[in-house]
């Protein structure tokens, strides 16, 4: 898959028991050609495409990418693909629309492009692709949905759990000892700094949190980000770049701000949502298992520790899941329900109206 901030492809080789129990064979980050990633984040944050053709265009070259990535994955595991049994692909998603594009709730959508139909042509391998859009058609939010395989790999019965992805937007699974599985976005976890580093620095992303770490927290600048009536919607729900970007910072800005507060107060602004959503949703959670790219970025995981205090924050690395593939992980578990004609969404989680098997399946040949 791909995430939110297109900052590379991750491809995994994953391996499930007769149970559905998952180990992660090989995971391997591939890097975007950086015109194309530019083009895609450009994309992401709201702008406009060219043409039909454009679009068109890009559908087969993002598939072409994740063919090079499944073959090249493959070549280093020293695995044939008839021995695989399926791709499932997340695409790049370059709109997401649950409340439809004027947000009045009429025609919701969302769409991840990358063509199921190029990737098992170029791989000799079954693919499921395009898995959002049936929950979004049930009239979900068609996100997050790993909280199935979050259940099913790092629940604990003995006590109150929180799964949490630090992607380009950050998400929640709720994992009670007892009680239904829940799960929604919080808001921007990396997606904001990253373009605002990229901006300032001309760097992709903030190593450690450096950049972030020399500034201080504008309070003034925080209140105003978190004035944002989104962060108040009770969950199901869903957001993504095309809402959390540039230019969303940039109409809350005073305009003399130096660049290091404004990193910092980023990092502030994602911590204190992640926060608030958790204590707001499930306050006795005693755990907080941390994945996705914002893991490495050890200023944040401390400010989001700070402001949960008696709640232990990890690593999914300290559970036996590598933080970095979790989300690719979760597309081969979701293409396996797909395969077996089981559901893929939680209703509970996306608001759709009901379970739902999802994805389209290109076969191998």
């Amino acid at each position: 898959m791909s995430g939110t901030s297109a900052d590379g492809i991750d491809a995994a080789l994953v391996r499930f028991d007769a149970d559905g129990h998952c180990e992660l064979q090989l995971g391997r980050a591939f890097p975007w050609e950086p015109a194309l990633r530019q083009r895609l984040v450009e994309l992401g944050q709201g702008g406009a495409l060219q043409s039909l053709e454009e679009l068109g265009t890009l559908d087969v070259r993002i598939g072409e990418a994740f063919a090079d990535a499944t073959r090249q994955l493959l070549a280093e595991a020293g695995v044939a693909a008839a021995e695989v049994r399926a791709i499932g692909s997340h695409g790049q998603t370059v709109r997401h629309r649950p409340a439809g594009a004027r947000l009045d709730g009429r025609y919701p959508f969302t769409m991840q492009i990358g063509d199921g139909n190029v990737i098992a042509e170029r791989c000799g391998i079954t693919t499921v692709a395009d898995f959002r859009r049936r929950d979004v058609a049930a009239g979900g939010q068609g996100a997050p949905l790993l909280p199935a395989l979050h259940a099913a790999v790092l629940r604990d019965y003995s006590e109150d759990r929180a799964v949490l992805n630090l992607g380009g937007i950050a998400n929640l699974t709720l994992l009670p000892a007892t009680g239904d599985v829940r799960g929604f976005d919080t808001g921007p976890a990396n997606a904001l700094m990253d373009a605002w580093c990229e901006r300032e620095l001309g760097r992709p992303y903030d190593a450690d949190g450096a950049f972030a770490t020399r500034g201080r927290v504008d309070p003034e600048l925080l209140a105003r980000l978190l004035d944002e009536p989104w962060f108040a919607l009770p969950p199901p729900k869903s957001t993504g770049r095309e809402f959390f970007h540039l230019g969303w910072l940039q109409s809350r800005l005073a305009g003399n701000e130096a660049a290091a507060d404004v990193q910092a107060t980023l990092l502030e602004l994602s911590a204190v949502t992640v926060a608030d959503a958790l204590r707001a949703q499930q306050p006795r959670t005693r755990r907080l298992l941390a994945c996705g790219g914002g893991v490495h970025n050890p200023r944040l995981l401390q400010r989001i520790g700070e402001h949960l205090p008696g709640t232990a924050v990890e690593s999914t690395a300290t559970h036996g899941i590598d933080p970095d593939f979790v989300e690719a992980m979760g597309f081969a578990w979701l293409a396996r329900q797909t395969l077996a004609g089981r559901p893929g969404n939680l209703p509970g989680v996306t608001g759709a109206i009901g379970p739902r098997v999802l994805g389209a399946i290109h076969p191998a040949g």
